[in-house]
């Protein structure tokens, strides 16, 4: 059967906003709902206990990653998809699935690979950050829940064989690059875009929630860097195939980094406490990632035939 999707004047841009609010409030109580059913079908009636009892568990890690890609599919694939599903418009034209070009996807690849010494300075200096004397309560409660997200992060990282790093490609690497592009930069910053008619404001503040939602205070900064570098490649390829290829490479590398360090018996700790790269190599860093970003923007908006932002 074939469906007809008729053209008319898109909801405004607030309800919109409103609309994919409600949907990724119902996508993640549903999916909690399951996830708290996947638990109470190994754990038993033992499920809504301290979850620190489990942790010995074998079938924990199992669990918090049929957890994790739950969560990823109800709360930031659905919501976007059902969005556009409203709306009655193609997915493919709603979020701008152009058919990719492989010189292109290179482009994006050189970008995260030149990138990288930058968003390791930058990482570096957050996780240093330190508050004035009347804030260190707030700074103690930030360092401790960032703490416990390590702890949680480490658990769902840890590789004993290769299909366990398979495994964390897909939930860790693929699912969320998938599903939080479509949702801030397909669904929140082209709801924004149409907000304020302006596509830089609409990339940070998208990039600012986009961080924000983590909740790791001291990895904030790179983060959104990051969610602004995605926006950019967005705005300028007008397709959301390149963000998601960019933000797959950005956490492919660090499952890939965890499986080496744990192959090589080294704690998954010395990865955000150690620098791989010497400071001058953020300056050439910068340098490069400034000019590869200006010719991609030259190279897309030459090829789209106008200038997008």
């Amino acid at each position: 059967m074939n469906f007809i999707y008729k053209e008319r004047e898109e909801r405004g841009a607030y309800l919109q906003l409103l609309m994919i609010l409600c949907y990724a409030i119902a996508g993640i109580s549903f999916g909690t709902i399951l996830s708290f059913i996947v638990m109470l079908l190994v754990f038993g009636s033992g499920a809504f206990g301290n979850f620190t009892d489990f942790m010995g568990n074998p079938y924990y890690v199992t669990v918090l990653k049929i957890s994790q890609a739950l969560t990823t599919g109800f709360l930031f694939i659905l919501p976007p998809l059902w969005l556009a599903k409203t709306e009655k418009i193609r997915i493919k034209d709603f979020y701008g699935f152009k058919r990719p070009k492989a010189f292109i996807f290179l482009l994006v690849f050189l970008i995260m690979l030149c990138s990288m010494p930058l968003m390791e300075m930058i990482a570096m200096a957050n996780q240093k950050m330190s508050f004035p004397d009347f804030l260190k309560p707030i700074e103690n409660w930030m360092r401790n829940a960032e703490d416990e997200a390590t702890k949680m992060t480490e658990l769902l990282l840890k590789t004993k064989n290769g299909f366990d790093f398979l495994i964390n490609i897909v939930v860790i690497a693929l699912l969320p690059a998938i599903g939080e592009e479509l949702m801030f930069r397909g669904g929140v910053q082209r709801i924004f875009t149409r907000m304020f008619n302006n596509p830089h404001v609409a990339i940070w503040i998208s990039a600012f929630i986009f961080s924000a939602i983590h909740v790791q205070f001291f990895g904030f900064f790179p983060r959104m860097f990051l969610g602004a570098a995605f926006g950019y490649i967005y705005l300028w390829t007008g397709s959301l195939w390149y963000a998601m290829f960019a933000h797959f490479l950005n956490n492919a590398y660090a499952v890939s980094l965890a499986w080496y360090l744990q192959k090589h018996h080294i704690p998954l700790s010395e990865a955000d406490n150690s620098s791989y790269f010497p400071w001058y190599a953020s300056i050439i860093s910068l340098i490069l990632s400034v000019l590869l970003f200006y010719y991609l923007k030259h190279k897309t908006t030459a090829h789209n035939g106008e200038q997008l932002g």
